[in-house]
């Protein structure tokens, strides 16, 4: 869907949002998506991309960290990438503990051949679809909408921008502002300071 009127951004999605599209979701691999990219902040297109041994240990257990290798990251116009390591929410934590990895993939979301994982645009479309079922289909939701609300609900709560950095791979604060969706009622708080 269109950013509509949002200037090109996405649209940052609420506790409430969240629960409602999850639940318009089928499968428990499709759920563990959309709750590692609103747990992790980090792009679908990394997403897709983890491998089993960078979410679980080598005895099948959830992992304290998730590791995002530089390989997977959006890599920046000088070709550098950094490899992150975010910490797994408690909530996430269950949703790894549920899931039971293909044992004969090295991919933690493999494609039917199981050879590869599968692609970001299927990932995109299913996302899309329970957006759009949940009755957003206007509200210019996309994949990047789990990023952005991460990195908002992390400013909400006085999280400092240095601290969300390490976990956007951002350099500076001039790539992460843009992310930040100042909401009306934080602007009237501002000025009743006054």
């Amino acid at each position: 869907m269109p950013k509509n009127n949002r200037k090109g951004k996405a649209a940052v999605l609420n506790d409430g949002e969240y629960s409602k599209i999850r639940r318009q979701i089928r499968t428990e691999k499709y759920k563990l998506l959309l709750d590692l990219a609103w747990y992790t902040g980090e792009r679908w297109g990394a997403l897709v991309q983890l491998k089993v041994s960078d979410v679980y240990d080598d005895r099948g257990r959830t992992k304290e960290d998730i590791i995002f290798p530089a390989i997977i990251r959006k890599h920046r116009p000088d070709g550098s990438a950094e490899t992150t390591e975010i910490p797994v929410h408690h909530i996430l934590k269950a949703s790894l503990g549920q899931y039971k990895p293909e044992t004969d993939s090295e991919w933690l979301f493999p494609s039917r051949c199981g050879t590869k994982p599968i692609c970001w645009k299927n990932a995109y479309n299913i996302f899309i679809a329970a957006s759009d079922n949940a009755g957003f289909e206007s509200k210019g939701i996309s994949t990047h909408s789990t990023r952005r609300s991460m990195v908002n609900k992390l400013r909400k709560s006085g999280i400092a921008k240095e601290i969300i950095r390490t976990f956007t791979g951002h350099r500076d604060n001039k790539g992460l502002d843009p992310y930040f969706e100042i909401e009306m009622d934080e602007r009237r708080g501002a000025i009743a300071t006054l």
